[in-house]
């Protein structure tokens, strides 16, 4: 088994204390490609995680009731210049539970590398879970990441998830994410993503409200510059009396870029309510020209101005 060095350096790498993220009182899943490096449960939560030539399979329990001070940690990366990670991860968060969840996703090395994570969510009544996914790549523009997610929000539960690739070049991203919402409880979706180069990016989050007093935002942000594409395409059901959503999507395109953005809103239950709004263009003139004036030039006026979208 591989030790946690090579993770510790990356984390440095990226400023990041890795002696934070992976102390004794946190509950984590380290994997190298198909390789488990470490696993550890901790009060509340239940870690158990195996690997064979497929990939990565975990499945983690957070007790019902159990309030979860520390962040979980999930750990995925691919250090060789070349590699294959695949992760099937089932994650339960029992009635009442509430956790935080840090996926670190490591992609600064390979040359060529496909990541693909298979996950199934459910949050039972009353859980609460923020779920972040942060992604960390090079300049190669030879990565694969293709994430699903599969999630069920109980009744009164709360959902939130963010992710973000800012860092680096991706190469190909898609991902599909659907989540069923129940009586009285929410999701929220953030996606940040600044695609470069020829970067291709496909992004579908879907929101169903299907439980009564339901609550549903969609919120996407993506750049997108040289002769990289991005297509959009956020998508909320109201289904059920009093059910709220709301997609929001705004894409800036700069050099060569192209982009598309489809908020698809539908409602079957005559007392639902469902909204959306879409903006694609380039940065504000107005804004750069205020940046300008502070002895920014052009482009790195430009850059400050996405990256603060981005956030």
């Amino acid at each position: 088994m591989a030790d946690l060095a090579t993770l510790y350096d990356a984390f440095r790498s990226l400023g990041e204390d890795p002696g934070t993220i992976l102390a004794p009182d946190t509950a984590h899943i380290v994997a190298y490609g198909h390789q488990l490096v470490s696993q550890q449960s901790v009060p509340g939560v239940r870690i158990e995680a195996h690997a064979d030539e497929q990939g990565v399979h975990a499945r983690v329990v957070v007790a019902a009731g159990w309030l979860v001070l520390q962040p979980v940690h999930l750990c995925f990366g691919l250090f060789e210049r070349f590699g294959v990670q695949n992760v099937d991860l089932d994650l339960v968060m029992e009635a009442g539970a509430a956790a935080t969840f840090w996926s670190h996703c490591l992609f600064m090395f390979p040359d060529m590398a496909r990541h693909a994570m298979d996950a199934r969510i459910v949050l039972e009544d009353g859980a609460r879970l923020s779920y972040n996914e942060v992604h960390y790549h090079g300049l190669s523009g030879g990565i694969e990441v293709l994430p699903r997610a599969r999630v069920q929000v109980g009744e009164g539960a709360h959902y939130r998830a963010d992710f973000s690739l800012t860092q680096g070049r991706v190469g190909r991203l898609d991902v599909d994410y659907e989540v069923e919402v129940g009586r009285a409880a929410t999701a929220e979706l953030t996606s940040k993503i600044y695609g470069h180069a020829a970067d291709a990016i496909d992004l579908r989050e879907r929101v169903h409200l299907n439980g009564e007093d339901a609550r549903g935002l969609v919120k996407t942000r993506v750049a997108v510059e040289d002769q990289a594409r991005a297509s959009v395409t956020g998508a909320t059901y109201g289904n059920a009396a009093g059910a709220r959503g709301h997609v929001d999507c705004l894409e800036i395109v700069r050099g060569e870029a192209t982009a598309s953005a489809v908020p698809e809103v539908k409602v079957s239950h005559p007392q639902a309510k469902v909204t959306h709004e879409a903006a694609i263009g380039s940065v504000d003139e107005r804004q750069i020209e205020a940046l300008m004036a502070r002895g920014l030039d052009p482009d790195a006026a430009v850059e400050r101005i996405i990256l603060g979208m981005l956030g």
